[in-house]
């Protein structure tokens, strides 16, 4: 029986590898860069709705747990090889923190802080956005998902971290780290200690200033 392989001809091959050229830039320069726009979105939200004066410090906590969620399986994919390792990092990752993101939600309806209809909508893309980014990658190795599938069993590899052959240069990832501390560091760090401010100054006892007779 005559395999796929051998009915495919050199220009479809060609086109399939001019798609995965264009799907990785548009990971790369497009999605990845992109997310930092609905992340500095959902924190002006944040600072509108006066977090430091509702939910507080747990919720801008709930905050940087879901970062790190998303956070290492990124770092990992810009360093590493894709197998079936980082892969299920990956998923892992995804599922926690759309977990995460329930109770984020949950956290702040429960403390009264108003969670607006356009905070919801950015929601919506912080969500969406892991599920995009992994599935697009999954469609791009797809002999490592079905290594996946079968444990790993044919590839010694398999479960370890492997750097990237080709690796990234160093002014896309400076680039990137950038965008991270300007765009998800420094706003959400300021959210915590605000927060935390917020939280010092409500615990202070108050003072009685009735003047002595």
């Amino acid at each position: 029986m005559t395999s796929l392989r051998t009915l495919t001809r050199p220009a479809d091959r060609q086109q399939g590898s001019d798609v995965g050229d264009a799907t990785t830039r548009y990971l790369l320069y497009g999605l990845l860069p992109g997310w930092f726009v609905p992340g500095l979105a959902d924190w002006v939200m944040h600072r509108r709705t006066r977090i430091e004066d509702t939910s507080g410090t747990k919720e801008s906590l709930i905050h940087a747990l879901m970062m790190t969620e998303v956070g290492i399986p990124i770092a990992l994919t810009l360093r590493y090889e894709i197998n079936p390792l980082l892969l299920t990092v990956q998923l892992g990752g995804a599922a926690v923190h759309e977990a995460t993101a329930l109770w984020d939600v949950r956290t702040a309806v429960h403390s009264e802080r108003e969670v607006k209809p356009i905070e919801q909508h950015i929601h919506s893309f912080l969500e969406s956005l892991p599920f995009a980014a992994l599935t697009s990658l999954m469609c791009l190795h797809s002999d490592q998902v079905k290594s996946l599938l079968r444990g790993g069993r044919s590839d010694p590899s398999a479960w370890r971290l492997v750097r990237r052959g080709r690796p990234l240069s160093r002014g896309y990832l400076a680039g990137i780290a950038a965008g991270i501390g300007a765009c998800v560091l420094l706003p959400y760090g300021e959210e915590l200690l605000r927060c935390r401010r917020a939280a010092r100054t409500r615990g202070k006892p108050t003072q009685d200033k009735t003047p002595d007779p």
